[in-house]
């Protein structure tokens, strides 16, 4: 079949979950697609890497500097203060 050599089933439950939480997924969401009834079961299936701590890195950055560029754009409490 092409499999690397010890792959298992499990295996497949570790993408699976993985990608699913990659996609949007919540907790539950995964847990509910696996049949799972606790979050400790779940947690054990999903995994990081490098690449997707870079994406949610790149996310936060994003994020913060739209906020950054929404609160540059209005004015802050001393300035609304010092109009009066």
């Amino acid at each position: 079949m092409g499999l690397p050599e010890g792959f298992t089933l499990y295996d497949l439950r570790h993408t699976g979950h993985t990608l699913s939480t990659q996609s949007g997924a919540t907790l539950k969401d995964t847990m509910v697609r696996a049949g799972q009834s606790s979050e400790k079961a779940a947690m054990i299936y999903q995994h990081s890497n490098l690449a997707r701590q870079q994406e949610v890195a790149a996310g936060i950055n994003a994020r913060v500097q739209a906020l950054r560029a929404k609160a540059k754009d209005s004015a802050s409490g001393t300035d609304l203060a010092r109009v009066r």
